[in-house]
């Protein structure tokens, strides 16, 4: 299997890999750092080890969540060596500033100046290095994992299309599509296979370690008995919307049939995790509402200023929510007051006309939407889930887009995982390409789910992506 499956998440298994190894590094840091800190005349080093072994994998796993919040254990990310190498830097610069609010509220983790300064400067080094020889080596290349199509047809075609970037194949290595008799042959002839072999013994042969099943029309011709035999024999059979979810993070609504939906794993709702989630969010909440207070005082002023004392501070917009309930959102006030007043609801556009000078300093830097860690506190919304969009834009898309409703079996949430793989939404096709992504979060969502997006949410803000 190239991935792993953590409480419903799928992790592809060469970004866990690549985890360790980061983390192996930094823990190797901080005690080279010791040895070059303490080493004496005589080649000795004056350290105590198993204390030192609890500081180094409490700084490890600092940097590494920073990593993490920089997208490095993404697949949907910047590929070139430049643009990983300025977020390994920014990284270890979020991680430096962590790690010393740690070291204030738990001084036993303390390393030393020196030591923490030095273990810095070997981190970078050494995560340098390891992300210049795996992008070289790993991420570039397919992944050993071997998979063979059933169906050359339009199916298949789709899903080479929406799996068309080199980023995508190197999660897995694609030996070709098997052509079926009485289904039209689609894809390109380098791919297409024919079988000479029943279909477990031309995989057993070939070491396939999954079929993917991509027939056009599963009614005719369906081969359960070799497919059978393929699973038996420990050959990984799944359906192409599975393997798309796998390897994507999405749910390709294209290809989405009701079945697929009522039978798959997911989709369930544990009263457990309701409850812990609800917890999160309300401590979550407040404790950010105490911490950006003045960030949001100083907005207030400064639209205050740019539009007069009499100018509304706060936007109160009606949203829909939990099971198609309506609620208001609360945001600072970013564009000008008679917005709407000539056009009706619309979305906003690149560069719109409509955003103030300080709107958009206050969009770009998402300090517009802290207004709504109330509507976080009080329950209308959730930290993570789908973004809660106007009535009048459901009605739309709800008429064209099939499962836009299936969304609301969840809270709307202040970012989600469609915030972290698709950029602001203002069209109809934008619409369903989130929609991919909620649907994945819907169906696989976990409180790991919900940590892993609020750390990479750093990296959407920090880089402007998806704002306007």
């Amino acid at each position: 299997m190239n991935t792993l499956r953590i409480f419903n998440h799928h992790v592809h298994i060469k970004f866990v890999l690549l985890g360790v190894l980061h983390f192996l590094i930094l823990v190797g840091s901080v005690f080279a750092a010791v040895n070059i800190r303490f080493i004496t005349a005589d080649g000795s080093v004056i350290a105590d080890y198993p204390l030192m072994t609890v500081k180094a994998v409490a700084y490890a796993v600092i940097i590494v969540l920073c990593l993490s919040a920089m997208g490095l254990y993404r697949a949907q990310r910047e590929n070139r060596y430049l643009a990983l190498f300025v977020r390994v830097v920014v990284a270890l610069v979020f991680g430096a500033v962590l790690a010393v609010v740690v070291y204030y509220v738990l001084p036993g983790l303390y390393l030393g100046r020196g030591i923490f300064g030095l273990s810095l400067l070997l981190s970078l080094i050494g995560i340098a290095s390891a992300q210049l020889v795996f992008h070289a080596t790993v991420d570039q290349k397919s992944a050993p994992w071997r998979v063979l199509l059933y169906g050359a047809g339009e199916n298949a075609t789709e899903l080479l299309a929406f799996l068309r970037r080199r980023s995508d194949r190197s999660l897995f290595n694609l030996l070709g599509c098997v052509v079926i008799d009485d289904e039209p042959c689609k894809v390109d002839e380098s791919l297409q296979c024919r079988l000479d072999l029943p279909l477990a013994e031309y995989a057993r042969q070939r070491n396939i370690d999954e079929v993917v099943v991509a027939m056009d029309d599963r009614r005719r011709n369906f081969p359960a008995d070799a497919l059978i035999e393929c699973r038996v024999s420990g050959i990984n059979v799944v359906d192409m919307l599975t393997f798309y979810e796998r390897q994507t993070g999405k749910v390709k609504t294209e290809l989405l049939q009701p079945s697929w939906i009522i039978f798959s794993h997911g989709f369930r709702q544990s009263a457990v995790d309701n409850v812990l989630k609800r917890l999160l969010d309300l401590l979550a909440s407040l404790v950010l509402l105490l911490v950006l207070w003045p960030f949001m005082v100083v907005a207030a002023v400064a639209i205050k200023l740019e539009d007069g004392l009499s100018a509304p501070v706060l936007f109160r917009q009606t949203r829909v929510g939990l099971n198609g309930r309506e609620f208001p959102i609360y945001k600072f006030r970013s564009m000008r007051i008679d917005a709407e007043a000539m056009s009706g609801p619309q979305w906003a556009s690149q560069n719109d006309p409509r955003v103030t000078r300080v709107g958009h300093v206050i969009r770009k830097l998402r300090i517009d939407e802290l207004p709504q860690l109330w509507n976080v506190f009080i329950g209308d919304m959730s930290l993570v889930g789908p973004r809660p969009e106007r009535p009048e834009f459901v009605e739309h898309l709800t008429t064209i887009l099939p499962y836009y409703r299936v969304r609301e079996c969840v809270k709307p949430g202040v970012t989600g995982w469609a915030q972290l793989g698709y950029p602001y939404g203002a069209s109809d096709e934008d619409a369903n390409g989130k929609l991919q992504l909620d649907l994945y979060y819907v169906k696989n969502r976990s409180l790991f789910l919900d940590l892993l997006i609020l750390i990479n949410t750093i990296e959407v803000v920090l880089f402007r992506k998806g704002s306007r």
